[in-house]
C-alpha cells in the first residue's frame, strides 16, 4: 500500500505540513479562481481561499500529503492528497467548520451549496483503497510551464510501483485533457444540485 515514504522528492518540491496552510490556500485559490464549479460554490476568491485554508488546516496538512513547488522562494504550485490509510480524525467537525465559514463569508446560499457539494462528493467517492487527489493548482505566475505535472508525476510513479489506484473529481472541463494524459479515465459526471456545474469523477489504474 502506498505510503508517503514511497514518493520520491523532485527538485524544488517540498512536502509541507500545517505551517504551510496559508501558502497552500493562497496558491490553490489563485489556481481555482476561474474554475466553473468553485465559482458556483463560492461566488468569489475570498471565501474560496478561506475554505481551502480550513480544509488544509483540519484535514490535508495534518493528516494527508501536501506539497508545494517553489522557484526563487515563491510558491507556484501545490497539491493536497489523502493517501491510502490516511485517517483525517475529526473530519466531520472540520466540514462543519468549513460550512460555518461559508455561511459567515457568503451567506446561507453558499452554506447550502457547500453542504450539497460535500454530500455529493461523499456519495460518489470510491470505497476501495486509493490515493485521493483533492487539489492540484498552479498560480497565475507559474501557469503554462508544466509545474502541475512536476508535482503529480512522482506520486503517480509511486502509485504504479505499489499498485495503487488514484481518484479525483475534476471541476473544470478545460482540465480533462491534462488528466487523461496522466492516465485518468472518467467514471461518471455528477451534480451537487440540478443547476450546478458538473464534477467529473475520474480514476487512474496503476500501470
Amino acid at each position: 500500500m502506498l505510503k508517503a515514504s514511497d514518493i520520491l522528492s523532485a527538485p524544488g518540491v517540498d512536502t509541507v505540513g500545517p505551517e504551510s496552510v496559508p501558502a497552500l490556500a493562497a496558491i490553490t485559490a489563485d489556481a481555482f479562481r476561474d474554475d466553473p464549479f468553485n465559482l458556483w460554490l463560492f461566488g468569489s476568491s475570498a471565501p474560496m481561499q478561506r475554505t481551502f485554508a480550513n480544509l488544509a488546516r483540519s484535514i490535508y496538512a495534518p493528516h494527508g500529503f501536501c506539497q508545494i513547488l517553489s522557484e526563487d522562494g515563491e510558491g507556484l504550485a501545490a497539491t493536497m492528497w489523502l493517501l491510502p490509510g490516511d485517517k483525517p480524525n475529526g473530519s466531520g467537525a472540520a466540514m462543519w467548520k468549513t460550512y460555518w465559514g461559508l455561511f459567515a463569508s457568503s451567506g446561507w446560499g453558499a452554506l447550502v451549496r457547500g453542504k450539497a457539494a460535500g454530500d455529493a462528493m461523499a456519495r460518489h467517492h470510491p470505497t476501495e483503497p486509493h490515493a485521493y487527489l483533492f487539489t492540484v493548482g498552479v498560480s497565475g505566475a507559474g501557469r503554462g510551464r508544466g509545474l502541475d505535472r512536476r508535482l503529480i508525476d512522482p506520486v503517480l510513479d509511486a502509485c504504479d510501483a505499489t499498485g495503487t489506484m488514484v481518484y479525483l473529481e475534476n471541476s473544470n472541463p478545460a482540465n480533462q485533457r491534462f488528466y487523461r494524459s496522466l492516465g485518468f479515465e472518467r467514471v461518471e459526471l455528477f451534480h451537487a444540485t440540478p443547476t450546478s456545474p458538473p464534477l467529473e469523477a475520474m480514476k487512474r489504474a496503476p500501470r
